[in-house]
């Protein structure tokens, strides 16, 4: 599954970078997300409860970044196991761009796979989930980090 899409956020591009690096604000903004904790600046750990259609699993799992640019671009990667619904691992080239001093457009580029019962599932159905979860972490990231008035390119 790959997945490509933009969002305008009211804050300084350097905000933004330090919110993406932040495990708290990452952990507020990620659907499901029980928990997340820094390893190290460069890996974290996380537990999230998701629902795909009828399956409904707790992920643990490993999250990297890599290829940092600060605050320009990097790349987050991670898997995760959910027991017996499957597994799933990928990752999302994330990019910065100033609009304005006070704008910043973040791009991303995802690219993931699953297995397992998920996998079952079909690829309409979990097309449309991973959709509607990048949307809505993307839109409490944009709230948290700029206000309300975050939208979409």
């Amino acid at each position: 599954m790959q997945m490509n899409d933009s969002q305008r956020i009211p804050a300084s591009k350097e905000k933004v970078w330090a919110a993406l690096n932040d495990p708290e604000i990452l952990r507020r903004c990620i659907p499901g997300c029980q928990s997340l904790e820094m390893a190290s600046p460069t890996e974290m750990t996380a537990t999230v409860v998701l629902k795909v259609g009828p399956v409904k699993a707790t992920f643990g799992g490993k999250v990297t970044l890599s290829d940092l640019d600060p605050p320009n671009s990097y790349r987050i990667s991670g898997e995760g196991s959910g027991g017996i619904a499957g597994f799933a691992k990928g990752g999302a080239i994330v990019t910065l761009t100033s609009e304005a001093p006070d704008l910043t457009v973040l791009a991303y580029a995802v690219d993931a796979q699953i297995g397992g019962k998920l996998a079952q599932l079909g690829g309409r159905l979990i097309d449309s989930t991973a959709r509607k979860l990048a949307g809505e972490f993307f839109k409490s990231f944009g709230e948290v980090v700029g206000g309300a008035a975050a939208v979409g390119v």
